[in-house]
């Protein structure tokens, strides 16, 4: 494509501003995790390589270097070939981009950070309504890497970072080995002997799952409506900010995800999504920990498909109540606890 090295680095330049003003806030565990697999992206290193201890600390002190240049710098315009483009206006820039097999987002996420990606179309499919961009190789990105997103009626699923999740799991796993629930997962590829073709392998399988997700996300926005998304950028406090979010994530899976993947039976993408089933998630929903674990002892997936047909009333119930708070108020109140929100 014309033009196709400027493109990266007007995009690129995009991810390191949001980066410079958000990417810090991280707790210390979380940004040194982050940056260890930033360096990977970046050098081109594959997933069970380590980065060498000496050249990512001195990498790591020349980003923050840039990061403190760039900080206080606008968002630059997308051009493509002789067009300029907002950079959040993904709409318009694929319009360009999607007919020449590449993939763009932009959109803000968790703490009002903003994300940029640009990226290889593997995929385009449209499905209950949904356009479904499935993206291979990135050329551009910041620190944080969300697999998928929903922005509007169209879901962004990056492959490559399904294969890092999965990745950064399987490590966790290997290095401890003391989560009963874990091995289930990864028990059903060969990670041992072929690790390449076993990561491969599931991250078909999780992509399918996360655009379940995402169609659920969708689903919940049309039952919840603008408003939901109109209180997400007013919520000032982090931990009702992780509340809101998380109470929206089990409605989406309660409608989409787990009944599908109980119809199909996917019984190793039901272990890899309890792996992911941790911090607020796992405090607010604690009886479909229990349906889980009753799945993993008797084989019977009808605890499981009760507690999300449970979950389905539930969790609408407690959102709607969220919002009508919000909107009466003009704020959310710091008052919801795990204790009076969960299942």
């Amino acid at each position: 494509m014309q033009n196709f090295h400027r493109l990266v680095e007007d995009i690129q330049s995009n991810c390191d501003i949001t980066d410079a003003r958000h990417a810090r806030n991280m707790t210390m565990c979380m940004y040194l995790l982050e940056m260890r697999q930033y360096y990977r992206w970046e050098h081109g290193m594959p997933f069970s390589e380590n980065p060498p201890k000496s050249e990512l600390g001195l990498w790591l002190v020349r980003r923050e270097q840039h990061w403190d240049a760039v900080e206080d710098a606008p968002y630059a315009p997308i051009r493509i070939g002789e067009e300029e483009k907002e950079p959040f206006d993904a709409d318009a820039i694929n319009h360009l981009l999607i007919p020449k097999g590449y993939v763009y987002s932009a959109g803000v996420g968790r703490f009002s950070k903003p994300h940029f990606f640009f990226g290889e179309l593997i995929r385009k499919e449209e499905r209950d309504g949904f356009t479904i961009l499935v993206s291979g190789s990135e050329y551009a990105r910041d620190l944080i890497a969300p697999p998928a997103a929903l922005q509007n009626r169209t879901i962004y699923l990056r492959r490559e970072a399904v294969k890092r999740m999965i990745w950064e799991k399987f490590e966790e796993w290997r290095w401890s080995r003391r989560d009963r629930m874990q091995p289930g997962a990864f028990s059903c590829y060969d990670f041992e002997s072929s690790p390449d073709s076993a990561l491969e392998t599931m991250a078909d399988a999780e992509t399918e799952a996360m655009i379940l997700h995402e169609l659920g996300e969708g689903m919940a926005g049309e039952l919840l409506g603008d408003a939901w998304e109109e209180m997400l950028s007013r919520i000032s406090s982090r931990r009702m900010e992780i509340i809101a979010r998380s109470l929206r994530d089990h409605l989406a899976d309660c409608l989409s995800t787990l009944p599908r993947l109980i119809e199909m039976d996917a019984r190793c993408s039901l272990d890899f999504y309890f792996i992911n089933f941790e911090g607020m998630r796992r405090a607010l929903f604690p009886s479909l920990l229990s349906a889980y674990r009753s799945l993993r002892e008797s084989g019977s997936m009808e605890p499981l498909k009760e507690a999300a047909r449970l979950g389905r009333e539930h969790w609408l119930t407690k959102a709607r109540s969220m919002l009508e708070g919000f909107e009466r108020n003009g704020a959310l109140e710091d008052g919801y606890t795990e204790e009076k929100l969960a299942l």
